[in-house]
């Protein structure tokens, strides 16, 4: 059976989702974390885009990136930053075979009915996964924590990429700390359905 086509539009904002091969831990290594922020930091300077959120998660990462017009596809972004993540662990390691264990998963977060709750949403369910999955104990402490960018004004990750803030934070209040102080809101919220879930 052929694989669905994907959406690919500019414009919109993507969550995008990749597991290592056969779920092996290859992002709790040095070299595979080292390789994926250099992937990265390549694709920023080859490409225009803008990097939401991103999270390395043991045997899976997490990336929301905002499509620009007339600039690269998402097609072409993820293809690009899983090759050279690819190709730069192989490299380090010795190793050789995919890195990555099948084509990336995304949605478009504009289809869904209310894109800006949900951009929000999404902001704190991907940061607290590694801390779900006993990575870290805060998604402030995260390899990368990206969440910090939105909670201090003109923060930057002490990594070689950019972070930068969704249209839709903004639109939570007519300052930076207000925008803040309602995004909180959707962190407790998130934590309270975590705490109610089985």
């Amino acid at each position: 059976m052929p694989r669905p086509l994907r959406k690919i539009i500019q414009e919109v904002t993507y969550h995008c989702y990749s597991r290592c091969q056969d779920l092996n831990n290859l992002l709790l290594q040095e070299h595979g974390k080292a390789a994926f922020i250099e992937a990265i930091r390549m694709c920023q300077e080859r490409y225009s885009f803008e990097l939401n959120a991103a999270e390395m998660v043991a045997n899976h990462t997490h990336l929301t990136i905002r499509t620009l017009k007339d600039e690269q596809t998402i097609a072409r972004i993820m293809q690009y930053i899983k090759a050279r993540t690819a190709e730069k662990f192989n490299k380090a390691t010795g190793r050789k075979g995919p890195f990555w264990n099948e084509r990336y998963k995304c949605k478009i977060i504009e289809d869904s009915e209310y894109p800006d709750e949900y951009t929000h949403r999404l902001a704190w369910y991907v940061a607290y996964n590694p801390v779900i999955k006993g990575l870290s104990d805060n998604p402030r402490k995260n390899s990368i924590g990206f969440i910090r960018c939105y909670l201090k004004e003109n923060y930057k990750i002490p990594l070689p990429i950019k972070i930068t803030i969704h249209p839709s934070f903004y639109k939570l209040g007519d300052t930076f700390d207000e925008c803040v102080k309602k995004f909180l809101l959707y962190e407790d919220a998130y934590l309270e359905r975590l705490a109610s879930s089985p």
